[in-house]
């Protein structure tokens, strides 16, 4: 029988993962901050309940993750906002290299997600920010592991497609 952990560990070791799930669904950094609150408060009420025979607590949270981003989605009246999050002043010129290109390649990462249905930002959510394995994100979206990994397979394309022709200078 697998052992729970302490919710406090649980949420230190997944927020970052949790976040990056629900960041890449709405694009938003404070709405992202909200939903992501309110998932960590979902699963500290029923954590008596999870069983980690049946899921990872990542796919767990995850799926908690997806359920509140629809219903965030249900709720709000207004189209989506897109907001690329500025980084803190630099204080080296080598940082400020660095941050920039760090912004390039965010703007650039934001305009790909941009463009794609709020489906597909849920898959690319589950497999590349939380690093969920494609029986997980299956389990998650109620579909069989081929299946996951095939939509997966001709989504990485799509996204190829996008950035065709373009190099990093582009993305200034």
């Amino acid at each position: 029988m697998a052992e729970k952990t302490a919710f406090e560990e649980v949420y230190e070791q997944n927020f970052k993962y949790v976040y990056n799930v629900v960041y890449m669904r709405v694009m938003h950094k404070e709405t992202a901050e909200d939903i992501t609150s309110d998932v960590f408060v979902k699963a500290w009420k029923n954590y008596e309940r999870y069983n980690p025979e049946i899921a990872s607590v990542l796919t767990w949270l995850c799926a908690i993750a997806v359920n509140e981003v629809k219903m965030y989605a249900r709720k709000a009246s207004t189209s989506r906002e897109f907001a690329s999050d500025e980084l803190p002043e630099s204080s080296t010129e080598d940082e400020a290299e660095v941050n920039t290109s760090a912004m390039a390649i965010n703007r650039e990462a934001d305009r790909i997600l941009s463009q794609l249905e709020d489906k597909d930002r849920e898959l690319l959510s589950l497999r590349l920010a939380a690093e969920l394995s494609f029986a997980e994100i299956a389990e998650i979206l109620g579909t069989t592991q081929k299946a996951a990994t095939e939509r997966y397979r001709r989504l990485i394309i799509r996204c190829r497609k996008l950035t065709e022709g373009r190099s990093m200078a582009d993305f200034a």
